[in-house]
């Protein structure tokens, strides 16, 4: 084999084989990563203190049409997670996210003080599994609403934890159901569509988000 022929299978070794750097570089952030997850959590936290307004209008008249019909409100307050995970995508990136968009809310002023910061880590820890369970390397449209869904799901399990438990089972089954249901259109899809538009634009270019929508575009 010449010289040529051994630098020419050794590239396509290369490219065809796994690198063995691959992996850390799908797990470690890089300072960018961490740059723009604040940025996105800013962003996130300044969307929830908007959506306090006219949320708890619509959480207020649709829980008293069905009590626990509130929760089809909630996806907005969730849209962090599903949203740090899909651009960021390394492993904690909707936990981190979740919690700048908390510790803002928090800043600017709410009803829930301290305690707005254990929604945020329970609500970003739902929305992590979702990219968890499939080991941070699909980032669909489903694993997107997955995400939104347990988001919502865990929020479910911060207020049941915070006093929801005494509204009886009827009352919580209704509200997962439709903090699910919201998580997963609120938070999951419309987090999807915001990354494709952002991907469209070239500013995730440095990001595998960004790298995906040129792929697709080729």
């Amino acid at each position: 084999m010449t010289g040529k022929q051994t630098a020419t299978v050794a590239d396509d070794l290369a490219t065809t084989s796994p690198a063995a750097g691959s992996r850390p570089s799908r797990i470690h952030w890089r300072i960018i990563d961490i740059v723009v997850a604040a940025v996105l959590g800013v962003a996130c936290g300044f969307i929830m203190i908007v959506w306090n307004g006219p949320g708890y209008a619509a959480y207020g008249l649709l829980n008293g049409v069905t009590p626990g019909l509130g929760g089809l409100m909630q996806g907005l307050w969730l849209i962090g997670g599903p949203l740090g995970g899909l651009i960021i995508r390394k492993p904690g990136a909707a936990v981190f996210t979740v919690l700048v968009a908390a510790i803002v809310s928090m800043t600017v002023g709410n009803a829930w003080g301290v305690e707005t910061l254990l929604f945020g880590l329970i609500e970003g820890l739902g929305a992590e599994l979702a990219f968890a369970i499939v080991a941070y390397r699909w980032f669909s449209l489903p694993i997107a609403m997955i995400s939104g869904a347990l988001a919502g799901a865990g929020e479910w399990l911060a207020e049941i934890a915070t006093g929801n438990l005494a509204k009886g089972w009827t009352y919580n089954l209704i509200y997962l159901i439709c903090n699910a249901i919201s998580g997963a259109i609120l938070a999951g899809l419309l987090a999807w569509l915001l990354t494709k538009a952002l991907a469209r634009t070239g500013v995730l270019s440095q990001f595998a988000a960004g790298g995906a929508q040129t792929r697709a575009r080729s």
